[in-house]
């Protein structure tokens, strides 16, 4: 019974990997270094100066380890510290009792870094290193909180944000504001209608009433794959390959644009992705893009005449696009063959995407998906009724 009891208190075993254990270890150890280094090489008297304070081991723990928790974000690290150590020398000063006095000035630091949204653990040691720190922390005053404190952070944070992203890791982790409707109203994007809604995540965070090591944003994202995973696991993976259309109209970088419009009027079509000579997506044309770009022609074509009044005299060469390449969309988004169909949903529903060009390993156009194979993919799949023949076809092939 107390193995059973004592086991319960252990933590749950982690889920990183070797690569991202040895990838905190190593971003520590550069980090710190090349903070005690660079506050040496700008300092002007550095051999009796205090190159790191302790607090910064921990604050590296936060910056390399775990660079996704609101707790390590730049304002954190920069707005905690520096509040704490000004709370920690101004209680050193009016306090003489040591004890009550760095007790005070943790207490009074968590309370400004909550006011202030920088709550940083280590800021807490920051505050008592400048009590219970010694002579040589208390002869500098107020000075402790620009030098070694400002400094050894800003560095820090520094080499945190050229570590992190250098090895895959986004930092700082932004907030994301609310993705908009494309139609501009109240209404919530198609998937935060269904399932576990942001008015959801809300309430029961209200509820929880305690700090989370995670930001509300990260919470969402793993909750909404988590919610892509079971359905994955309850109907099985359709992957792009089984829905996509194999019999792709396309056209290349150089066609007219009065051939890409031709074929989008012919089969019905409101995109074709575009493609090089080795068969490779470079972009996608749509007809809200000819529409745009008839507009704009239409008032470049007014700002000409106004020029030949202007200037009679002299001519103009029209540059006019005429090729698909000058008025397509290079930031096209693709999927591939063995890609989950579920993993498209948000690109179509909430992007408001209608094609997806569908390509291999090389980028090489295979295929398309549209937002009626995904209509017909779901119907099959949760009601259970095969779409096929003349059927699919049908669903198919109306709005693409």
């Amino acid at each position: 019974m107390k193995i059973e009891f004592l086991s319960s208190l252990l933590p749950a075993p982690g889920t990183t990997d070797r690569f991202e254990r040895m990838r905190a270890c190593a971003g520590a150890l550069f980090g710190l270094i090349l903070t005690g280094l660079c506050t040496y090489a700008v300092l002007p008297d550095p051999a009796n100066a205090m190159l790191l304070i302790a607090p910064m081991g921990a604050s590296a723990v936060l910056l390399f380890a775990v660079p996704a928790s609101p707790l390590a974000q730049p304002w954190s690290i920069i707005g905690g510290n520096l509040v704490a150590a000004f709370i920690g020398v101004t209680c050193a000063k009016l306090i003489g009792t040591p004890l009550l006095a760095a007790a005070l000035a943790a207490s009074l630091a968590i309370g400004a870094m909550f006011m202030l949204r920088c709550l940083h653990p280590p800021s807490g040691a920051v505050a008592l290193t400048a009590v219970l720190g010694g002579p040589a922390i208390h002869a500098m005053g107020y000075q402790f909180i620009l030098y070694p404190v400002a400094l050894n952070s800003l560095l820090l944070l520094g080499t945190a944000l050229f570590y992190n992203n250098a090895t895959g890791r986004r930092y700082p982790h932004r907030v994301q504001a609310d993705p908009a409707t494309r139609h501009e109203t109240r209404d919530p994007i198609p998937t935060a209608r269904l399932g576990i809604t942001s008015e959801d995540l809300d309430a029961v965070l209200a509820r929880y009433n305690q700090v989370l090591d995670i930001s509300r944003e990260d919470l969402q994202a793993i909750l909404v794959e988590t919610e892509m995973q079971a359905y994955q696991r309850r109907f099985g993976i359709t992957r792009c390959a089984d829905v996509m259309s194999r019999d792709v109209r396309s056209v290349m970088f150089g066609s007219e644009l009065q051939e890409a419009w031709d074929m989008l009027h012919k089969h019905r079509l409101t995109a074709l992705p575009v493609t090089d000579r080795g068969n490779r997506v470079v972009g996608i044309i749509t007809k809200a893009d000819f529409i745009a770009h008839a507009r704009a022609d239409r008032y470049a074509r007014l700002g000409r005449g106004m020029k030949r009044l202007l200037q009679p005299i002299r001519h103009t060469h029209s540059i006019k696009p005429e090729v698909v390449g000058q008025i397509m969309h290079t930031d096209v988004r693709t999927a591939y063959q063995e890609q989950p169909v579920v993993e498209l949903v948000p690109l179509m529903s909430d992007a408001g995407l209608h094609s997806i060009p569908v390509v291999d390993e090389e980028r090489r156009l295979v295929g398309m998906i549209t937002q009626s194979d995904m209509i017909a993919t779901l119907y099959e799949k949760n009601l259970g009724t095969p779409v096929r023949g003349a059927r699919l076809a049908a669903i198919s092939g109306s709005g693409r």
